[in-house]
């Protein structure tokens, strides 16, 4: 299955321990090409596509560090982690992980990456100030989706084939007790202010509320079919959801948890960031081959951008 994840709105800018100071890096969007093993780099002011950066197979996550400097790519047919240094367009030597890793997000403190591993049913910790994995950690079954609390105290990995998501306390490094979430559940993205998360609840063509005061799922909201991925506005206020099914986005009120009109994109909507601003999310479009940016305010799409083949990871600085 195709995924993405997104770096966390607000977090801190501090660069992690041994992690060398560097230019400041230009705004960029970064969408990862699953079919070609490269990541194309788009400028975020002029929505052009910058020349492509190579990684490994099959490509599929991204999740930037706070301070912007770095990315780091899931290669999901290499079993290994690629990082980017942002400023410069260069590639590092790849991390191993586990097998199939899918989605990855960095802790808001930049010093650790959590890699959901849907071959392995596993979540591997990446300390990124010497870009060294430890130890694994059990979730379900075909982990998706992975996201951290702005407190940077749990992380939050959804397990398709299990039908749960499974809390990481960051602290030992333990999975709780599993969350239901959903059918099928996709990515997730979580509030600003750390009180939901929102999934995808995949074969529900919906998407689902879970209270993180209680971990329990607290009510769930119509979208589109077969939605996947997720995405939160740095403000808190708007959720985005794209819908594989319906070639659409349908944003969601967080404060009613209402669904509005869903926005046209290209076909296979399976990726979504937004950027730091707040003022566009940008939607990879697996089937069409392009990103289709989003004018969060207006809701209304702008002309598509095409990148390479595949894209099926998406993040913002």
């Amino acid at each position: 299955m195709i995924v993405m994840i997104l770096a966390l709105p607000g977090a801190a800018s501090a660069r992690p321990p041994g992690q060398a100071a560097a230019a400041a890096p230009s705004h960029v969007a970064l969408i990862a090409n699953l079919g070609s093993a490269t990541v194309t780099p788009i400028d975020t002011a002029t929505h052009a596509a910058n020349p492509p950066i190579p990684v490994g197979l099959a490509p599929v996550g991204i999740a930037i560090t706070p301070n912007g400097r770095t990315a780091y790519v899931t290669n999901s047919g290499s079993n290994t982690v690629t990082p980017i240094d942002v400023p410069t367009r260069t590639a590092g030597r790849p991390i191993p992980v586990g097998l199939i890793p899918n989605a990855i997000a960095v802790t808001p403190d930049g010093r650790t990456a959590y890699v959901a591993n849907a071959g392995s049913a596993d979540v591997t910790p990446i300390d990124l100030a010497t870009n060294t994995p430890r130890a694994n950690i059990p979730t379900g079954l075909f982990p998706n989706g992975v996201a951290v609390t702005p407190a940077g105290r749990t992380v939050y990995v959804t397990n398709a084939l299990s039908n749960t998501v499974s809390p990481i306390d960051v602290a030992t490094n333990r999975a709780g007790p599993p969350i239901y979430g959903g059918l099928g559940p996709g990515l997730l993205a979580i509030t600003p202010d750390g009180t939901k998360a929102y999934v995808a609840d995949l074969e529900s063509a919906s998407v689902l509320v879970i209270d993180l005061a209680t971990n329990r799922p607290d009510r769930s909201v119509p979208v589109g079919l077969a939605p996947f991925a997720v995405a939160i506005t740095p403000d808190g206020r708007t959720v985005f959801v794209t819908n594989v099914g319906s070639a659409s986005v349908t944003p969601i009120s967080v404060a009613t948890n209402q669904p509005e009109a869903a926005i046209p994109v290209g076909l296979g909507p399976d990726a979504i960031a937004i950027a730091s601003d707040g003022s566009t999310a940008y939607v990879a479009n697996f089937i069409s081959g392009n990103v289709t940016p989003i004018d969060t305010a207006t809701r209304q799409p702008g002309p598509a951008v095409q990148v390479g083949l595949i894209p099926a990871g998406a993040a913002a600085t």
